[in-house]
C-alpha cells in the first residue's frame, strides 16, 4: 500500500468510527485507515435490538455508506478486510481482502476497536437447529430476512438486557415471543426483583410468553424441550445470552488480555503504540459495554492521538433500557459492591437506590415515570473512573 504510516483503526462500529469523528475534530493532516470485516456503514449498533417494529431495514438503519464515511473523515476505509496478524516491531497488520489477497498496513498508531462476539450457545441437538445472532448489520439483515412473510414463533434465549428490548420489539411486531432465562426475573442482574417483576407484567401484557427459571435441555427442529420436560415450538430461535470480547488478535500479539483487552487510564494497552476502546477493552473499571462510557472513551482518545494527552474519566452514565412496554433506566452499582435495595414509588413507577451499610447510594433502577430522573440521580452516584 502507498499509505503513509498513520493512525489505524480496527473496526468500523460505533467505537471506531466515533474515533474517527472526534480525531478529526482535533487533527485533519495526520493520516486516518479504518479497516473492517464488514461493510463499513455508519449505523447505531444499539437500534439492533428496537428496529424491527419500526420497520426499519439495512438501508434504513445506515446513514452513511462506507464510502461517505471515508470522506466526512478524511479517511482510507478497506471494507471486508481482516487483520490477521499485528507485528509489533515492523508496526504493520496483516491484512486479508475480501479476494483473498493479502497486504500490510503500516502505522504509527494501532487502536483495537473490535467489539465482541455473540457468546456461544452450546445445548444438545443444537447443532441440528440454527440459533441466530444479532450483533451486527449483516446479521439483523439476515435475521430480518427470516422474519418477513407473516408471524413467526421466535424463541428468545436469554432476559437480560438485549434479549428484553429484542422480545418487547418482535412482539410489537405482530411475533409470538416466548423467552427462556434461568434468572426468576428479567434483567435480573441489573434489576431488584420488584422492578424485574413488574417488566415481567409489563411485557406479558405485551404478549411475551415467559419461562424464568429455567433452561433450554434439548433443541430440535421446531422444538426446545426445558429442563422441567416443558416444550415450547417455536420457527426462529434467537439467541441473547451476552457478547464475549474479541480478544484473539491481541492475544496473538502478545498484548496483555484478561476479560478483554486490558489498557491504563490512557486507554493504552501493554503496547505504548497500541490501544483499544469499546467492547474489546478492559478498563481499571473493568468492561464497559455501554454507548455513553464508549463515547467518552473516543473523546479521550482522541485527544491523546492528537496530542494532547487525556485520561479516561468516567462520571455515573446511567443506561436507557428500550423496553416501551415499561421505560427503564438504571446505573449498576460498581462491582463487588456490598449493599440493598431501597424501593419507592406506586404501580410500575418505582424508583430503586441500592444503597451500602451507611445509606449511601452507589447506583439505581428507575422505572416508568421514574425514569426520567435517571440524570438528576446520576449526578449523586460514585463515578467509576475519576
Amino acid at each position: 500500500m502507498t499509505t503513509a504510516a498513520g493512525v489505524v483503526i480496527v473496526g468500523s462500529g460505533l467505537g471506531g468510527y466515533s474515533l474517527a469523528r472526534e480525531f478529526r475534530k482535533l487533527d485533519r493532516e495526520t493520516e486516518l485507515t479504518l479497516i473492517t470485516a464488514d461493510g463499513g456503514e455508519v449505523y447505531s449498533k444499539p437500534m439492533l435490538s428496537a428496529a424491527f417494529a419500526q420497520g426499519k431495514t439495512v438501508a434504513t438503519l445506515a446513514t452513511k455508506t462506507a464510502a461517505q464515511a471515508a470522506v466526512e473523515f478524511s479517511a482510507t476505509v478497506l471494507t471486508r478486510h481482516r487483520v490477521t496478524a499485528i507485528d509489533r516491531a515492523a508496526h504493520t497488520v496483516a491484512v486479508t481482502g475480501p479476494g483473498g489477497e493479502e497486504r500490510l498496513v503500516p502505522y504509527s498508531r494501532l487502536i483495537l476497536a473490535i467489539g465482541a462476539d455473540p457468546r456461544p450457545y452450546r445445548v444438545e441437538g443444537g447443532d441440528a437447529v440454527t440459533v441466530h445472532a444479532v450483533n451486527d448489520l449483516d446479521d439483523y439483515a439476515v435475521w430480518r430476512d427470516k422474519l418477513e412473510g407473516g408471524s413467526k414463533r421466535v424463541l428468545l434465549i436469554g432476559a437480560g438486557l438485549i434479549g428484553c428490548e429484542f422480545a418487547d420489539d418482535l412482539t410489537a411486531a405482530g411475533h409470538r415471543v416466548a423467552v427462556v432465562d434461568p434468572f426468576p426475573w428479567p434483567l435480573g442482574r441489573l434489576l431488584p426483583e420488584a422492578i424485574g417483576r413488574d417488566l415481567e407484567a409489563a411485557l406479558s401484557e405485551a404478549g411475551v410468553a415467559f419461562h424464568l427459571g429455567r433452561s433450554v435441555a434439548r433443541l430440535a427442529p421446531g422444538t426446545a424441550t426445558l429442563d422441567d420436560g416443558g416444550t415450547v415450538d417455536f420457527d426462529l430461535a434467537l439467541s441473547a445470552i451476552g457478547l464475549l470480547p474479541r480478544l484473539q488478535l491481541a492475544q496473538a500479539a502478545g498484548l496483555t488480555v484478561d476479560r478483554g483487552i486490558v489498557v491504563d487510564g490512557m486507554l493504552a494497552t501493554s503496547d505504548a503504540d497500541i490501544f483499544a476502546l469499546g467492547d474489546c477493552a478492559q478498563t481499571a473499571a473493568g468492561p464497559l459495554p455501554f454507548v455513553l462510557p464508549l463515547m467518552a472513551e473516543a473523546r479521550a482518545l482522541a485527544a491523546t492521538l492528537a496530542g494532547r494527552p487525556t485520561k479516561l474519566t468516567l462520571p455515573a452514565l446511567p443506561v436507557v433500557v428500550k423496553t416501551p412496554s415499561l421505560p427503564l433506566a438504571v446505573c449498576p452499582p460498581p462491582p463487588g459492591a456490598v449493599g440493598s435495595w431501597r424501593i419507592s414509588g406506586a404501580g410500575r413507577d418505582r424508583k430503586a437506590l441500592f444503597v451500602d451499610a451507611g445509606g449511601k447510594a452507589l447506583g439505581f433502577a428507575l422505572a416508568g415515570a421514574a425514569a426520567g430522573e435517571r440524570q438528576a440521580l446520576a449526578k449523586e452516584m460514585p463515578e467509576p473512573l475519576r
